[in-house]
């Protein structure tokens, strides 16, 4: 990683881990990362570590590093054992998008939480943000109709599904606070970091 730039480096791991045997989830993940520059005029400095996790968030899913079937957990301790990633990429893997909810549903909350700090809660909403407005194509769309995609896909009564429609009230709370902090800049007043969710 030293010899290249962070997202440069976070880009060329997912691809080799995700574009051959999962080539859908790396065109989402794509479409995450994209969402996430756009994020930037909210991010300040960390928007090269917001879209160094959205490129990454979903390395789990890739058939090498699949172990325990939780893709936050899978993901993030292998880039913290393999790959000795920034720690606070790593954090957002583990943690993005309620992570610690679905967790929760497959009994390994005890080990997510005990291995991984959560990381800002701005910087959570943010990955949170694009994830759940990112198809599994890799195209914009909106939190509702993202949700209920997956309910659709898994099934409401699969581990996903019931995941999904628990974190559901908090993945749109979290959309609206970006897209609220996003209308801010739009109307030209930036929030100070004191003015964030903290």
């Amino acid at each position: 990683m030293a010899a290249m730039g962070l997202t440069e480096w976070a880009y060329s791991l997912s691809e080799s881990l995700l574009s051959d045997p999962l080539p859908r989830r790396w065109a989402h993940s794509q479409g995450v990362a994209r969402r996430a520059r756009s994020l930037g005029p909210i991010m300040g400095d960390d928007a090269e570590l917001l879209e160094a996790a959205a490129v990454l968030h979903d390395i789990g899913y890739a058939p090498a590093i699949a172990l325990t079937g939780f893709h936050p957990l899978d993901g993030a301790r292998f880039l913290r054992d393999r790959e000795g990633a920034d720690e606070r990429v790593v954090r957002l893997v583990a943690h993005h998008s309620c992570a610690l909810l679905e967790a929760e549903e497959r009994g390994l909350r005890p080990e997510l939480e005990g291995e991984f700090e959560l990381e800002r809660p701005d910087l959570v909403d943010a990955l949170l943000y694009c994830d759940v407005t990112t198809t599994p194509d890799g195209t914009q769309t909106t939190p509702a109709d993202r949700l209920d995609e997956i309910v659709r896909r898994y099934g409401p009564d699969t581990i996903v599904g019931r995941f999904i429609q628990r974190a559901a009230p908090e993945m749109h709370a979290a959309a609206k606070r970006v897209e609220d902090r996003l209308a801010q800049v739009s109307a030209g007043s930036q929030p100070t970091r004191g003015s964030e969710r903290g």
